[in-house]
């Protein structure tokens, strides 16, 4: 009797007392749910163009981060390590669709996917060889300290970061929406053979494609660097974009930023008023308890398009 009444009335209790603590835990879930939707959006972009599950993306943001603290380190002023790192990152995606993606066009999407394993394990080694394995701060001066709205208390590098992937992904779904290149890319998520019929060049559409998920992953390496601390384990925060790109849908950009919002805020409000009736750690799993639940009722999401075979 006690487990329910902690389960099912005490945080409700507790949620209409606290109404302004509340309110704080939401928001905070809904800023780091905006960082965790621009770890997705690089999912997002690789796979709608080539329908490749890029498993390095995680690798990805880490092998940014690491740069870019590792020119800082040797004496770069942080503006210009950030224009050497985005021209890393580019040269490191047109040479990832070049030597491992393009000799496997055509091939099963089980044999990509191996392929992008086998690359998120060579970043990771060849990261730590570069920069090495310490654990590195990562200080753009960004402040951090509490500030408060309208009686919230905001950290202000979350609400940064919120703007700064907010930004970025208007600035994508514009060019998505409304460029020559952005209607390529789409024709070619639709169809890669109509796409090639009507002229239009795969192999660089893909090269385009890669290097911004490689923008986009220096992005997220520097919010994540930042919060967290540049280290290896940061490659692990791409594991918690999986739930968000099942909740969203896996060719959404817009299912990407839904996603990441249920998930932010879903895992802080369970964890700080169902937690401590548990013994806490639901920040933990309750991402994959989530998407798992839209595996079984939604599997293509709350955007990604209906699978519908005939047979």
């Amino acid at each position: 009797m006690e487990f329910l009444n902690a389960v099912f009335v005490a945080p409700f209790v507790e949620i209409f007392n606290y109404p302004v603590f509340f309110a704080e835990v939401v928001v905070g879930g809904l800023l780091s749910g905006i960082m965790y939707s621009l770890v997705a959006l690089g999912f997002v972009l690789i796979f709608k163009a080539s329908g490749v599950f890029n498993f390095a993306q995680g690798a990805m943001v880490l092998f940014a981060a690491l740069t870019l603290v590792g020119l800082i380190e040797h004496g770069m002023p942080p503006w210009m390590a950030i224009v050497a790192t985005v021209v890393v990152m580019i040269v490191l995606a047109l040479t990832v669709e070049r030597v491992v993606l393009r000799p496997l066009v055509n091939q099963e999407a089980i044999i990509l996917f191996m392929a992008t394993i086998g690359l998120s394990y060579f970043l990771d080694g060849f990261g730590q060889m570069l920069w090495g394995s310490d654990v590195k701060t990562l200080d753009l001066g960004i402040p951090s300290a509490p500030m408060e709205y309208g009686g919230i208390q905001v950290n202000q590098f979350d609400l940064i970061a919120a703007l700064v992937a907010g930004a970025l992904v208007a600035v994508l779904a514009v060019f998505f929406q409304k460029t020559r290149v952005g209607r390529a890319l789409r024709a070619v998520a639709d169809d890669h053979q109509a796409a090639l019929s009507v002229g239009i060049p795969l192999k660089t559409i893909w090269a385009i494609v890669w290097s911004v998920a490689g923008l986009v992953g220096l992005v997220a390496g520097i919010m994540w660097g930042t919060k967290l601390g540049v280290q290896f384990t940061l490659a692990l925060v791409a594991l918690k974009a999986l739930p968000v790109l099942i909740l969203g849908g896996f060719t959404s950009i817009p299912g990407a930023i839904i996603g990441g919002l249920i998930i932010g805020m879903g895992e802080k409000v369970a964890e700080v008023f169902w937690g401590p009736a548990i013994g806490g750690g639901i920040e933990d799993w309750f991402a994959y308890m989530l998407a798992l639940a839209f595996l079984l009722f939604r599997p293509q999401g709350l955007f990604g398009d209906k699978i519908i075979e005939r047979v």
